[in-house]
């Protein structure tokens, strides 16, 4: 069928200058003519999907580099030889797109501008300049690496992780012999570069100016992955920035702000993305701190012509800060939903605001994430409670159980906004369902109706989902009230702080100024906590927030105001890090 552009109606992006729609471009006789800029993940999928839609549209993809398909998400795992063969990098190649889809894909084609009133892309290519022109026009440009102000970041040492010429470098370069790596960043792309350098016998330096690894992640969570980077053999120097990198003749030297330096053999850039728009900038295209302003179709405010991907602006469904959201799973959607709207406006769905679901593997941890943070929320002034558990991943008495650290935010009345999970097995299952909850709009409380798969070997009859409901479903009704660790100073000063493990477990750390008495002699030792809280309320400590929870009850039963540490010690020796030895007490 021959399809025409839809009118440039617009919801939330500027109109054109005359506010009216634009007539179609094409004649009835004509087929649609679609140019799609960038490749990989949003730009190949619009293309891919308006070939199943029309037979009849011409389609022509551009692209900078030469590989217009290709598993940017696995350059880390080639670096390191998981991925042994580079093919095994290409998606799909030019070629194949050709047999398969009928797809007229040009790489070696750099989109320098846009001509809005032509309908035309300018486009340098190795014979030249040439104008191409389009009926509908997306734009999917992706982003770049940030390049932070450090003087001699020019090195022939330093390197990014963007594209496959990058990974095939930094490969070459560890098989060359190289000792010695620093990677500064230590996001995502970071933590998964110097992971697979460590464990080719790379002695691995990552610097974080954040005061902790994978920054969008708790701080509380983010200390097991600093440890397990550690057993890495990883040195890990967060709070500090790379101030310069002196070129010497065998390897540089990375100084640091915190006046060290590390010898480099290979440096790996990895501080950050950022839409890669400069080239559109003169066109008249609407960004917002260089991202594309859309709508919830992809329509930008030029006429016909549309954007995707990681160079497009998001608002975060849960707390509505506007930013770009640099994944994958986002970007094929969007490209998809894209080329349905072109294709068949009356029948397209809008583009879902991603949540920003995101998981990585570091050494035998993996940590995962959905929906907003505790930063984001408080930006955001959004009211909202964060309960931790420490629950095992499945049956404890099935050989191979191992704990699971999650955390669950939610409004006062139960709306779930964010999680967050660190363990060695059965992560990925339980942040996909959360992301699953918070996109359907269920409630914490409704996490307990959830029926999830259960044998031993994979998870209990009461799964850590179900649990989280079951804790947030107390905090909503009353039966528990729960203080955050962030707020541990303050409970200090106005609480009689309460411990209620064991002897032999306070012996070896406590809240120094905590009475300690185990949760099993609480009834019997009542009077003793009313004579020590003089009034105050008490703050109930455990290990994980069980026992605590049993000793709440106690409390208010015997007319005292309390309240529990959610995720008890596992989760206070976590928010201290490397201070805890030296800040708890021995009984």
């Amino acid at each position: 069928m021959k399809m025409t552009p839809p009118a440039t109606s617009r919801d939330s992006v500027s109109a054109p200058e005359d506010g009216a729609p634009r007539p179609s471009p094409t004649g009835s006789e004509r087929p649609l003519r679609l140019v799609v800029v960038g490749g990989v993940a949003g730009g190949m999928s619009c293309a891919a999907r308006a070939r199943r839609l029309s037979e009849d549209a011409e389609i022509i993809v551009l692209d900078r580099g030469q590989h217009v398909s290709f598993a940017n998400c696995a350059l880390p795992y080639y670096v390191g030889g998981e991925i042994e063969d580079q093919d095994d990098l290409l998606v799909q190649t030019p070629e194949r797109l050709r047999a398969w889809l009928n797809l007229d894909v040009r790489t070696g084609h750099d989109v320098s501008g846009i001509d809005p009133a032509a309908q035309e892309v300018i486009v340098s290519t190795a014979a030249g300049e040439q104008r191409i022109r389009y009926d509908a026009l997306v734009l999917a440009p992706g982003a770049e690496a940030a390049r932070p102000p450090v003087d001699g970041l020019d090195s022939p040492r330093v390197s990014t992780l963007r594209t496959v010429e990058d990974a095939v470098r930094l490969r070459e370069w560890a098989d060359a012999g190289a000792k010695s790596a620093v990677v500064l960043g230590a996001g995502f792309i970071g933590i998964e570069a110097a992971e697979v350098l460590a464990k080719r016998g790379i002695a691995t330096t990552v610097v974080e100016f954040a005061d902790h690894v994978l920054p969008p992640l708790e701080r509380e969570y983010a200390y097991p992955i600093t440890q397990e980077l550690r057993r890495l053999g990883i040195d890990v120097r967060a709070g500090a920035a790379a101030h310069s990198i002196v070129h010497g003749a065998d390897a540089d030297e990375v100084l640091l702000s915190d006046g060290t330096s590390v010898r480099a053999d290979l440096i790996v850039l990895a501080t950050g993305v950022r839409p890669d728009t400069d080239a559109f900038v003169s066109s008249g295209l609407e960004l917002e701190r260089g991202a594309i302003v859309v709508d919830e179709h992809g329509r930008t405010n030029l006429p016909h012509v549309y954007a995707v991907g990681d160079a497009t602006v998001s608002t975060d469904p849960v707390t509505r800060a506007r930013r770009p959201v640099p994944l994958a799973g986002p970007a094929n959607r969007a490209g998809r939903l894209v080329a349905d709207f072109i294709m068949d406006p009356a029948h397209a769905r809008p583009i879902p605001a991603p949540l920003g679901t995101a998981i990585v593997r570091v050494g035998k941890m993996t940590a995962a994430m959905t929906g907003a943070n505790r930063a984001a929320l408080d930006a955001a002034g959004i009211e909202y409670t964060t309960i931790h558990l420490h629950p095992n991943q499945h049956a404890g008495y099935f050989p191979g159980a191992t704990q699971l650290h999650l955390s669950v935010s939610f409004t006062p009345d139960g709306r779930i906004l964010g999680a967050q999970c660190v363990g060695r097995d059965g992560v990925d299952k339980r942040i996909d369902v959360l992301a699953t909850a918070i996109r359907a709009g269920l409630g914490v409380a409704d996490l307990i109706d959830l029926d999830l798969a259960y044998t031993p070997p994979f998870g209990q009859a009461k799964d850590p989902v179900n649990l989280a409901g079951m804790l947030g479903s107390n905090v909503l009704d009353g039966s528990v009230e729960v203080w955050d660790v962030r707020d541990l100073e303050q409970v200090r000063r106005t609480h009689l702080l309460l411990d209620v493990r064991t002897r032999a477990e306070v012996v070896r750390g406590m809240v120094p100024g905590a009475l300690n008495i185990p949760h099993t002699e609480l009834r019997a030792r009542i009077d003793e906590v009313r004579q020590a809280a003089a009034g105050r309320p008490v703050g109930v400590i455990c290990q994980v927030g069980v026992r605590a929870n049993i000793a709440h009850r106690i409390l208010v039963g015997n007319g005292l105001k309390s309240s529990v540490l959610t995720g008890g010690m596992i989760t206070l020796r976590a928010w201290l890090g490397d201070d805890a030895d030296s800040f708890l007490v021995g009984a």
